[in-house]
């Protein structure tokens, strides 16, 4: 006994010297051990052969589990089981109709749902890549994705056909096969595939078909706005989809996890964080067509919810709904998404219980992510010894106005101190590679940092000002170039830009993103520049805009200038524009407001000002 109470104290001891020297090393040891089990296992599944890609893995489970369900979708059940026997119908029809085969490309532009599922792993049985098209492409946008990721086929479903009729003639002039794998179409040079679907056998494909495939192959292409204008297809393998899914392992999603998402499968936070997660580790996940606020909490108590995906808004929108008497009655555990509002975070939680928000930073293309796995508000992830050798990054000074980083005298970046802001850039090594876009060695060119401080080395440009802080979290503090972000969307200035140069009477456009109290991100706006002697025309400018661009792309504000202010290298000088933002007292230039009701833009004054600032006009 005397023995004991020494060996106690001393544990105690130690334990107390731990919360004091190392304060969240409690919090790290588990998701620590995730991620090095999660790459323990990637690495034994890289070296198979053929190697256990994702697609493996779900046929795998389908055979251990077949009756476990995997997706659930308006009120529809999708097991492991039935999803392996529909992409391999699926896929066969296809390969049928289409000549698809190994190292082919098609592209889909389908709803969440689970025939989106069967044509991704049904195209992943053929050997295919799988180009995601962002469901509010429109026209040229819709076209410029198409045409740089290469497909040749076009895989559809009825209720998306509007936008595809839009384009049909270039589409037949660039030798695209349209598909529409439900419902029927009449139009002239497309093939419905409903019944052949149904009516091709479910039994497994050749492994011939994927005998070639490696981690290194293309899985899918996910299109992502940059600073060029157009999406860009950024090239997802089988080795990034892996480590994008186990990233959720390491927030802690295990087998007996019901995941909910309302996020598009377009975008890889709702397929590879999303569906591929689940797989990778047996869970099931609630599909919805679109976030509803209203239902939100009645959908995690009637599927018994335990982790859900958010992005800022979403966690805002939810705030907002009226309060309820049941609203911590659910068993959700942990939220796991990013751009959370502080303020918005800290309410969130004190209304709706004891969630751990499980933040994170990363980009579709990039080769750094980060995990603010402790529940620090605001913060977008931490630091610790393990992340900063696995994952090597810097924080460089950067200069606004020459829109590059800062170089000393030798012509090498100047790293910023603990608590200044600086542009993260991540070293490109073989453990960290930066797999660029397709068809697109120039823009993948221009990511790329080289001799960033020592001749010969190279560096993916994340084109985020980032801040860490003496406690080692790293905080997200802005956006780079001529993006912003509105409504979980990139938008592409000078996309927009472009839309408005076709109209007769718009001799300049300028947009830009300003910030709107109680919303997340930044809405955009344009100055407007008439060609002389041209009138505004409101209505015919709102029909144009709504017919080229999806919602949140959309100038919610104008400006009309006579003349819009240029710097010396000839670029829109923003900087007075977006800080005047669009209040009538302030800018003394005509402003304009986008009207649904009325179909047009419409004079703004003050009292429409004060109706957005007081959130009385939704955005």
């Amino acid at each position: 006994m005397s023995v004991l109470w020494p060996l106690a104290a001393a544990v105690l001891a130690a334990a107390a010297a731990v919360r004091v020297l190392w304060p969240y090393a409690w919090a790290e040891a588990p998701v620590v051990w995730r991620v090095l089990f999660s790459a323990v296992r990637i690495a034994w599944w890289a070296r198979r052969r053929p190697p256990t890609t994702m697609l493996e893995l779900l046929v795998q489970r389908a055979r251990r589990s077949p009756g476990k369900t995997l997706v659930v979708f308006e009120g529809r059940a999708l097991s492991y089981g039935q999803l392996d026997a529909d992409s391999s119908r699926l896929g066969r029809a296809v390969r049928a109709a289409a000549g698809l085969g190994p190292g082919d490309c098609a592209a889909l532009l389908l709803p969440n749902g689970p025939l989106f599922l069967a044509a991704w792993f049904g195209l992943a049985k053929l050997g295919c890549a799988a180009a995601f098209l962002n469901t509010n492409s429109r026209r040229q946008a819709l076209l410029h994705c198409l045409r740089c990721s290469g497909s040749r086929v076009l895989l559809t479903a009825a209720d998306l056909w509007s936008s595809v009729e839009e384009v049909l003639p270039a589409l037949r002039n660039d030798n695209v096969t349209v598909f529409v794998l439900d419902g029927e179409c009449t139009a002239e040079g497309v093939e419905n595939l409903k019944d052949k679907i149904q009516a091709a056998s479910d039994q497994p494909l050749p492994l011939s078909l994927r005998s070639a495939v490696t981690f290194q192959s293309p899985f899918v292409y996910i299109f992502t706005s940059g600073t060029t204008g157009l999406p860009k297809a950024a090239i997802i393998n089988h080795l990034r989809a892996h480590r994008m899914a186990s990233f959720m392992t390491g927030c802690g999603l295990c087998s007996s996890d019901v995941l909910y998402t309302t996020l598009p499968l377009y975008h890889s936070s709702g397929s590879l964080l999303g569906i591929c997660a689940a797989i990778s580790v047996g869970a099931t996940v609630v599909l919805r067509r679109k976030f509803s606020a209203s239902q939100f909490w009645d959908d995690c108590r009637k599927y018994n919810v335990t982790v859900f995906q958010y992005i800022g808004e979403l966690l805002r929108y939810l705030c907002n709904v009226p309060k309820r008497s049941n609203e911590q009655e659910h068993k959700v555990r942990i939220a796991v998404g990013n751009g959370a509002r502080a303020d918005v975070w800290k309410e969130f939680i004190n209304r709706f219980g004891n969630i751990h928000i499980c933040e994170f930073y990363g980009a579709t293309e990039g080769n750094i992510g980060f995990m603010n796995y402790v529940g620090k508000i605001g913060a977008a992830g931490r630091i610790n010894f393990i992340s900063k050798r696995l994952l090597p990054f810097h924080l460089v000074k950067y200069d606004a106005e020459l829109e590059a980083p800062v170089r000393d005298a030798n012509g090498y970046c100047i790293e910023v101190a603990t608590g200044e802001v600086g542009l993260l850039i991540a070293k490109i090594t073989p453990k960290t590679p930066f797999t660029g876009y397709v068809r697109n060695e120039v823009l993948t060119e221009k990511k790329r940092l080289r001799d960033v401080f020592c001749k010969g080395d190279v560096y993916f440009n994340s084109g985020d000002l980032m801040m860490v802080d003496h406690d080692n979290f790293i905080y997200f503090q802005d956006r780079i170039g001529d993006t912003f972000r509105w409504k979980g969307e990139n938008v592409a200035t000078i996309e927009v830009a472009d839309v408005f140069s076709t109209l007769d009477f718009v001799q300049n456009a300028c947009v830009y993103g300003v910030t709107v109290p109680g919303h997340e991100g930044r809405i955009g706006m344009a100055a407007i520049q008439l060609h002389p002697g041209k009138d505004w025309d409101g209505e015919r400018l709102y029909e144009h805009v709504v017919a080229h661009l999806p919602s949140y792309a959309r100038p919610r504000f104008l400006r009309q200038q006579r003349a819009i202010e240029t710097t010396g290298t000839f670029k829109y000088y923003k900087v007075t524009l977006v800080k005047e933002g669009f209040n009538p007292t302030t800018v003394q230039d005509s402003l304009f407001i986008l009207d649904d009701e009325k179909r047009a833009y419409v004079p703004m004054d003050q009292e429409a000002y004060q109706s957005v600032i007081n959130n009385l006009i939704r955005l």
